[in-house]
Formats: structure tokens, sequence, C-alpha cells
């Protein structure tokens, strides 16, 4: 019987990596959500809101020297949310997975280690992400709602 739990934590622990996000999980993810472009020649992502992009998620540039630029740190994700309570409590219920600097003090985004999030709970935080960002009509259309018009208002 001992035999047999060193192969169910192997079967575990290949689940869970199956299972953790990686940055091509977040590329597939974001691209798929509507007028959403990556940046040119950084891992950051954002939504067309009137003529401007507005970013809801990028790489995490990590200040690793305080005499040194910051220096993009791939195992972690920054991702806007709906505002500073929202940040409060990610950053209260899951600390192993979210977390944040002084850099982001007072500015709605938390941290994401890739490493500890599966592909399901990425994919809602980046929807929810894009929200943030995304003109109100298009993010109605893509959730299936209708549109209110002025002259309906």
């Amino acid at each position: 019987m001992r035999d047999v739990f060193p192969a169910v934590a192997a079967s575990r622990a290949i689940a869970y990596a199956a299972a953790m996000a990686t940055q091509s999980d977040v590329r597939r993810i974001a691209l798929s959500l509507p007028e959403t472009r990556e940046g040119e020649g950084h891992f950051a992502f954002s939504v067309l809101n009137r003529a401007k992009y507005k970013g809801f998620a990028w790489v995490w540039m990590e200040r690793v020297d305080p005499r040194k630029p910051r220096m993009p740190c791939h195992d972690v994700l920054a991702v806007r949310v709906a505002n500073l309570d929202a940040k409060e409590i990610l950053l209260m219920a899951d600390p192993r997975t979210f977390f944040t600097e002084p850099h982001y003090e007072g500015f709605p985004a938390v941290l994401v280690r890739l490493k500890e999030i599966g592909r399901a709970e990425l994919r809602a935080l980046l929807v929810d992400a894009w929200t943030t960002q995304a003109p109100k009509a298009l993010v109605a259309q893509f959730k299936g709602k209708p549109t209110r018009r002025k002259a309906d208002a």
C-alpha cells in the first residue's frame, strides 16, 4: 500500500503542473478577448477604448538592484483589477498567488505568480481585467447582454 502513495503523489504533481498557467496561456487568453492587442517589444496586453489602447495585463518589471533599471520577471504578471477593494480581497484571499509591491501602492493592479494560478482562474482574472479597461458597449456585447442606446434611456 505504501508503494501506491508515491505514484499518487507523482500523478497529483503532474496534474498540478499541467494546470499551472504560463505566458503562452496568458497570451492565448488575452488575445481571445475582443479588440485586444499585444504590445510591441514587451509582454503586455491592452484593449481599444475609443481611440486609445488601455493596458490590462503586463509582465512585472522587477527592481532587482535599486541602482539599475527594472527587469522583466516572466514568472509574474501584473493585472488590472476593478478597484483597490478588489485588490485587497485578492491579496488577502491568496497571498501565495497574489502579491504587490510599493510601486503598485494605490494603483488597482495585483501581481500574480503564474506558477500558482490555474488556467481557469487565470482566464477569469484576465476577463475581469479586460472588463475594467474595455468600453462598456464592448463588454456588454462580449457578455451577450443587449446594449442600451441613448434614445432608449
